[in-house]
């Protein structure tokens, strides 16, 4: 049986119901979704924007590997849908959507927070945070992933 997963990286709004759409199977107990927005204020200093670029071949082939891993691990995950922003998001826009669909809650909440543990620390997506100096000036720079 061919699973029903779905990976993207996209410049337009990630929606929350097409993802959990995306993740729901009668098989389901349970549906745990994680959704990133981009946050007012990261360090005390307040955040003009974001901006996340990604080599996507490569990123979706993580993703993929994401939900092999999942299914190694939860046997019965049956549905993983991992959904990606790139470009220049807003404060309050959804950067990333993970969703897992399992039978059990249990197994749901661990997949897919190893889903987007995984992704934030190994996929080839980078995130530019833009913040306002007191002057009212704005600095953009790169960020590394362990304060993704």
């Amino acid at each position: 049986m061919e699973n029903q997963d779905s990976f993207k990286i996209v410049f337009a709004p990630l929606i929350l119901e097409e993802v959990y759409q995306l993740a729901d199977d009668g098989a389901n107990g349970a549906i745990v979704l994680m959704s990133g927005t981009v946050r007012e204020q990261t360090a005390g200093k307040p955040v003009a924007f974001l901006e996340y670029q990604a080599y996507e071949p490569m990123a979706i082939k993580l993703f993929q590997q994401i939900a092999q891993n999942l299914r190694q691990q939860w046997s019965s995950v049956n549905r993983v849908v991992i959904h990606h922003r790139i470009g220049r998001l807003k404060i309050g826009e959804i950067s990333v959507l993970v969703a897992v669909g399992c039978p059990h809650r249990r197994e749901a909440f661990e997949a897919c927070q190893y889903a987007i543990d995984t992704l934030k620390h190994n996929a080839p997506i980078w995130k530019k945070e833009a913040s306002i100096n007191p002057d009212g000036s704005i600095e953009a720079n790169w960020v590394d992933c362990p304060r993704c």
